[in-house]
């Protein structure tokens, strides 16, 4: 049998849990934006620019996760 474990209420009513996931929502988005144009900068480097930077070609992804995302835990 199913049964719940973890019940959640927001504090403003359905309203505000709207607008709380919408605000989610953009918060990702802009997050996923910001990680896929350092991608896609640091790739449209020459291998010469990426070494005066210190940056490898394999480091590309990490660093954009880095980038929107934080350091990782």
């Amino acid at each position: 049998m199913a049964h719940a474990t973890d019940i959640r209420i927001a504090q403003g009513g359905f309203g505000e849990w709207v607008r709380q996931s919408v605000e989610l929502a953009r918060h990702q988005l802009a997050r996923r934006k910001l990680y896929k144009t350092t991608v896609r900068e640091l790739r449209a480097l020459s291998g010469r620019e990426l070494a005066d930077l210190g940056i490898n070609r394999s480091m590309i992804r990490r660093l954009a996760l880095e980038a929107a995302y934080g350091e990782p835990k």
